[in-house]
């Protein structure tokens, strides 16, 4: 069993993909207020939002437990409508060595695929893989999608 490995899944939302990218890039601290139920708050650590090398940390629910994550902000490419996030702090290190997300969103007409990759290494083989980090992550993608449907209705 390899401790080193990538989990990738894609959502199709129908929001606009440029506010999905600018929201995880620029102003999470927006996103509580679209998916209350699974992040009650980001704040800014050390630097500026939308800056790489600017350190946040998200207050969230998952599997039913309040989590902290404490992460820095690797990438973030406008024009590719890419972001990456390295975790350095926090919960989720607890299980993992180490854990990089990275949120996507490519335009094809009128879809916005929206992929989600994690990149990361246990601790030991009695870790699981995230399976259950990546559906929280793809349940607040339908969520912000659904804020913002009902916002432009």
């Amino acid at each position: 069993m390899a401790l080193s490995d990538v989990l990738v899944k894609q959502v199709i939302i129908k929001s606009d993909g440029d506010v999905f990218h600018d929201l995880f890039g620029n102003r999470p601290y927006h996103i509580s207020e679209m998916t209350p139920d699974f992040i009650k708050g980001v704040d800014l650590h050390h630097g500026e939002w939308g800056i790489v090398g600017s350190i946040s940390v998200w207050n969230f629910t998952h599997d039913v437990k309040e989590k902290v994550a404490k992460e820095v902000i690797e990438e973030i490419d406008k024009e590719k409508k890419l972001v990456r996030y390295k975790v350095i702090g926090g919960d989720i290190l607890e299980a993992y060595k180490s854990f990089l997300v990275t949120i996507h969103v490519d335009t094809k007409g009128e879809e916005n695929v929206v992929t989600w990759t994690f990149h990361y290494e246990k601790l030991n083989e009695s870790v699981d893989d995230p399976n259950s980090l990546m559906d929280l992550c793809l349940r607040i993608t339908k969520d912000i999608e659904n804020h913002h449907l009902a916002k432009s209705n």
